[in-house]
């Protein structure tokens, strides 16, 4: 695969081969890239202006998390605009969306063969993929990386949403 091309693969819990991919990319994603992301803005918090806000919190409230974005904005939408605004960001439209779902991006740059950028729009997802090995190895990085953070995560639709 070539450096720049973002791929989304397919795995089948069953398909040894896909599980040994799945190591990698773990290993990869618990080595940096995102944990690394999380902490590097966090840590400029006080600095800009940023908003934390999750997918797994627009999931199970869109509405609530499109206000939280308009009061971050400084925007006040009337209550048509955001009825609309939740309505436009489901994932079943984003999904469908060019200007979202990356569609019109060059081969080059996303090898749409390799899967979609917008796969299923699920949170918790993860259970279907990871053994419990690597949950549990993700579960003990996640913990130790994350503990100085005061940003919570959801990880299950039932949950309630961290406060």
């Amino acid at each position: 695969m070539q450096k720049d091309k973002v791929s989304f693969p397919r795995v089948e819990a069953s398909d040894m081969d896909a599980a040994k991919k799945l190591n990698v990319k773990m290993l990869l994603f618990l080595a940096g890239s995102w944990l690394d992301h999380v902490e590097g803005w966090y840590a400029h918090k006080d600095d800009f202006n940023i908003l934390f806000l999750t997918y797994e919190e627009m999931k199970k409230d869109l509405r609530n998390s499109v206000l939280k974005i308009c009061s971050f904005l400084g925007r006040k939408l009337t209550e048509e605009e955001l009825q609309t605004v939740v309505d436009m960001a489901t994932f079943d439209k984003m999904r469908l969306d060019p200007r979202s779902n990356y569609e019109k991006l060059p081969v080059n740059v996303m090898d749409k063969d390799k899967g979609c950028f917008l796969r299923k729009g699920t949170v918790g997802d993860w259970k279907n993929i990871m053994t419990i090995a690597q949950s549990e190895r993700f579960d003990s990085v996640f913990r130790k990386r994350m503990e100085s953070l005061p940003v919570k995560f959801c990880w299950d639709i039932n949950e309630d949403l961290p406060s």
